[in-house]
């Protein structure tokens, strides 16, 4: 069994192993540049799990930015019966793709 863990990342909880790859809600950084997520809930590397209270102490994922695309386009229509009135709003989610490179335990 490889390693894994349990992290906090965009408002929620993600489970992660080397080369895994998350859409979120759009983080600062450059694409290509690194990004540490040191909100780990849990870890597991084949043996033993650490278990946080709430965040696991000196534990980190290092995550790679590869780009920052939108999301699909949702379309939000509203209208009231009988009064000619409606209305159309639209929305696309800016998002940020990354990539797991390593999970580190201190």
């Amino acid at each position: 069994m490889s390693m894994y863990a349990i992290v906090e990342l965009g408002g929620r909880q993600w489970k992660v192993e080397p080369g895994t790859r998350l859409e979120i809600n759009r983080l600062d950084g450059a694409v290509g540049s690194e990004h540490a997520v040191e909100q780990v809930l849990l870890t597991h590397d084949g043996s033993t799990i650490q278990v946080g209270q709430p965040y696991v102490k000196g534990a980190k994922v290092i995550c790679e930015v590869l780009s920052h695309p939108r999301g699909p386009k949702v379309i939000a229509y509203k209208f009231r019966r009988r009064e000619n009135w409606r209305k159309t709003v639209g929305h696309r989610q800016q998002l940020t793709t990354l990539v797991v490179k390593e999970i580190s335990v201190q």
